[in-house]
């Protein structure tokens, strides 16, 4: 239903909008915060992938696929963070998704899921995670490990905590195990060069910028605005939070399974290699 959509809206985007009526009124407000949400977007997060519209179709099939295993219904528009950790793609898609507009991008960017292969390394497990106040986030203190790095990037950025959830071992008998999934930052200069490849423990590294965008924009801070408005106070929360009016509260993880690396989603310079002279 939502990929149809989202074509449907692709085609829309073209053509004079119509007159809502009382049924489409949800439909043109998503569509008016998704804009105004991707504008910020590609403001404010440094390292960005430009998805073509078949590419963003099969990942919302793969989207819709999750959630409707989990029994998710869509009855207000909200947020959703999507992750394709297929090793030749590695990308982070902000999507807005609500039942009369489908599914609206607001943008994507590199990331780097879990490493198999190396002891206490994980595959980033699929799933639709949901970001509540039953783990609470926290925010890095910038400080570097004995490798001299920050794992969870400079002082101040916000940890999205998931809790312990069961994955796949990437080393030995490679039988599912548990691990503590976050969704955070990283070295800003050893690390995020490298986003784009699968690199962690099984961690969701996003870019520092978008970990700003997502944070400063409450994309995934539905529990904690429920806890609010009921007289709750929170230290990890900004004091510039601009709260959206369609809250969101789920991580999902699915695999595109590409068998090469697509033209949109090219290596990190860092790991490139290098141009062949003629």
């Amino acid at each position: 239903m939502f990929a149809a959509a989202l074509l449907a809206t692709l085609l829309a985007a073209s053509s004079p909008a119509a007159a809502p009526d009382d049924a489409g009124e949800a439909a043109v407000d998503a569509v008016a915060i998704a804009a105004s949400m991707r504008a910020a977007f590609d403001a404010e997060v440094g390292q960005r992938v430009d998805l073509p519209a078949d590419a963003l179709a099969a990942r919302v099939t793969l989207l819709e696929a999750a959630l409707a295993g989990k029994g998710i219904d869509w009855h207000d528009p909200q947020f959703v963070v999507l992750v394709d950790r297929s090793p030749n793609v590695q990308v982070l898609l902000v999507l807005l998704g609500a039942p009369h507009a489908g599914w609206q991008l607001i943008g994507a960017a590199p990331v780097s899921t879990g490493q198999p292969g190396r002891f206490e390394h994980f595959r980033t497990p699929l799933g639709v995670f949901e970001h509540s106040l039953a783990n609470p986030d926290f925010r890095a203190e910038g400080t570097k490990n004995e490798l001299g790095i920050r794992g969870y990037g400079r002082k101040g950025a916000r940890v999205f905590d998931f809790g312990w959830v069961a994955a796949p071992k990437g080393w030995g008998d490679h039988a599912t195990s548990v691990m503590r999934l976050q969704m955070h930052a990283t070295d800003p200069d050893i690390l995020e060069p490298r986003l784009g490849t699968a690199q962690s423990k099984g961690c969701i590294r996003i870019p520092s910028t978008l970990n700003a965008f997502i944070d400063g924009h409450a994309i995934l801070d539905a529990d904690y605005d429920e806890a609010l408005a009921g007289g709750a106070r929170f230290w990890v929360l900004r004091e510039d939070r601009q709260r959206p009016p369609v809250p969101g509260r789920y991580l999902v993880v699915v695999d595109a399974e590409a068998g090469e690396r697509p033209t949109w989603s090219p290596l990190p310079a860092a790991l490139a290699p290098p141009a062949r002279r003629r």
